[in-house]
């Protein structure tokens, strides 16, 4: 079963299914115990389809007459590959922004692996399947606590809008600076109806990639004279 056999029988067929199911459920169990918006259904159901995928591409190479050199002239890989590309817009789908964090990119992510994994199975590449999937559940699922301890460079947009001559720039940077952040102007433009100035800002700092760690960027920048404050933190 190492390798794509030209015919199946039942038993592949269960075999490949089942183990494509049994990942599907481990991995989606780590996203939906997390509350992800693509949980247990979503992640099963991504593993299994990639699965049915192969076994077709394996069904439909079975052609009765054919030299096995003219199998190329098909081109049955680009559903694999359709598959693939296709996940990516479920991927963006569970990507969101709130409260200034871009989530859900380690869910897209397990999305596109899942399907690598169920292509795996449904292409008899057992034993590759059955690593890939211990893999992914030793990154799900023990790999998260040593991230969350991990300090690293953080990356946010700030961007601020303000009347001109009651704002400090200098001010602002001197105060985030005192936190331990570098910043620095990325861009400037002019508001014509508000006659406002909007302002946009990269601020980097070193610390745990957390809110409970996030330097107070709205506080300094309304201490600075801002009247409007939008920031993002960038991953």
């Amino acid at each position: 079963m190492g390798a794509m056999p030209l015919t199946l029988d039942w038993r592949d067929l269960l075999i490949r299914v089942g183990l494509a199911i049994i990942a599907g459920l481990l991995i989606g169990f780590n996203r939906g115990e997390s509350g992800k918006t693509a949980g247990l259904r979503t992640t099963l159901l991504v593993c299994l389809a990639a699965c049915l995928a192969m076994l077709q591409v394996n069904a439909m190479l079975s052609q009765a007459g054919k030299d096995p050199s003219s199998f190329v002239t098909l081109d049955l890989m680009r559903l694999p590959l359709g598959i693939l590309s296709g996940v990516g817009f479920i991927g963006a789908g569970a990507i969101l922004r709130k409260d200034g964090l871009v989530k859900g990119v380690t869910t897209a992510a397990t999305m596109w692996f899942v399907t690598v994994v169920g292509l795996c199975f449904g292409g008899g590449q057992l034993a590759l399947g059955a690593i890939g999937t211990v893999l992914g559940i030793v990154v799900l699922w023990f790999l998260k606590t040593v991230e969350d301890h991990i300090s690293r460079e953080n990356h946010a947009e700030l961007t601020v809008v303000y009347d001109r001559g009651l704002f400090s720039r200098e001010a602002l940077i001197q105060s985030l600076a005192k936190l331990g952040c570098r910043i620095s102007a990325v861009e400037c433009t002019s508001q014509t109806v508000s006659r406002r100035i909007e302002e946009r800002f990269e601020v980097r700092w070193h610390g745990r990639p957390d809110l409970q760690q996030m330097p107070p960027l709205q506080e300094s920048a309304a201490a600075a004279g801002a009247l409007e404050i939008r920031w993002i933190v960038v991953r």
